[in-house]
């Protein structure tokens, strides 16, 4: 079974067990968050990987996504204001991933906070 982040994050308790059940078992889950909008439900970031629900991948079809830390080639924020950064929060709520050789997926969160936590541990993984 995965291993839980000891400041792990999460909205809601089916989306973690839906992220837990396709871990490996060295896995660490360090979030996983609830969506905004169509397509996407949530997404789960752990310590290898990003784990994103996706009702429209397969045509139609659901499935869960994985992009390793190391296919990922960009992360970025849309600027709403000018400063992605305000009191410590992202002024967006959006968050785009640009997997290497894939286009880009955005994510919209359930508020800025949970946009820059997500930044802020992909980046932890990205910058290594």
């Amino acid at each position: 079974m995965a291993k839980h982040a000891e400041d792990m994050m999460v909205d809601k308790k089916d989306q973690l067990e839906k992220i837990e059940g396709i871990c490996l078992p060295d896995e660490i889950i360090r979030a996983v968050f609830d969506l905004k909008g169509r397509g996407t439900g949530f997404i789960g970031i752990t310590d290898k990987r990003v784990i994103y629900y996706d009702k429209a991948f397969l045509k139609k079809k659901k499935a869960l996504v994985s992009v390793p830390h190391n296919r990922i080639a960009s992360v970025a924020s849309e600027d709403h204001k000018g400063f992605l950064i305000r009191s410590g929060f992202f002024v967006s709520d959006t968050l785009t991933i640009t997997p290497i050789g894939l286009e880009a997926k955005t994510f919209e969160f359930r508020g800025g906070d949970k946009a820059h936590r997500a930044h802020n541990i992909l980046m932890e993984y990205l910058l290594k």
